[in-house]
């Protein structure tokens, strides 16, 4: 799995949990599917930004806060080349 991807999960996950919303009512705000709303927080998959931004947006937060700092992704980048 991708590293990234990882992150980017972990951290929808904790926004979406701060908001008391399950999976399946994120899911369903942002027109995508629940199973695969798993896969995303998960990291099995890479989202799009505009997947980014509906999941932000519906999370009532700035796209960028559910992105890993760029010196962690640097790291990660350079893992995922290998």
């Amino acid at each position: 799995m991708n590293k990234l991807a990882i992150e980017i999960g972990k951290r929808i996950r904790k926004e979406r949990s701060e908001h008391n919303l399950s999976q399946e009512a994120l899911a369903h705000a942002c027109c995508i599917d629940r199973s695969y709303m798993g896969r995303i927080e998960r990291g099995e998959v890479s989202i799009t930004v505009e997947k980014l931004y509906a999941i932000a947006n519906k999370l009532n937060c700035e796209p960028y806060t559910l992105l890993p700092k760029q010196r962690e992704a640097i790291t990660w980048s350079s893992a995922i080349d290998s």
